[in-house]
């Protein structure tokens, strides 16, 4: 039911009140799956740097990806004081000793 206008099923199996809801449906159902389709190819082609666990300083786009968290966590615990954090310009930037103090 797309439209939003209630009907009654003829059948077990109906579930919409006309051709044009089915398509409706058909294409959001199709949409969603290129969405996840592009979510999958997006995780395989940015795999975890290896490099990142050997750097003294990280950003916080590295730091997601050590922690595995997002940049709105990171964030969180930065303004509630559980990680330091500096600014380097723009950047901030958090020193990997912090990041393995939050853990323990």
């Amino acid at each position: 039911m797309n439209c939003g206008i209630q009907f009654t099923a003829k059948t077990t199996v109906t579930q919409f009140c006309s051709d044009n809801c089915a398509k409706l449906s058909y294409k959001k159902r199709k949409r969603e799956g290129k969405i996840l389709n592009a979510i999958d190819r997006d995780r395989q082609a940015n795999p975890f740097n290896p490099i990142v666990k050997q750097k003294d300083f990280l950003s916080v786009e590295e730091t997601c990806q050590l922690v595995g968290a997002s940049r709105w966590t990171i964030y969180r615990l930065i303004d509630n004081g559980k990680l330091k954090a500096g600014r380097l310009g723009r950047r901030t930037i958090i020193k990997r000793t912090e990041i393995d103090n939050l853990f323990i």
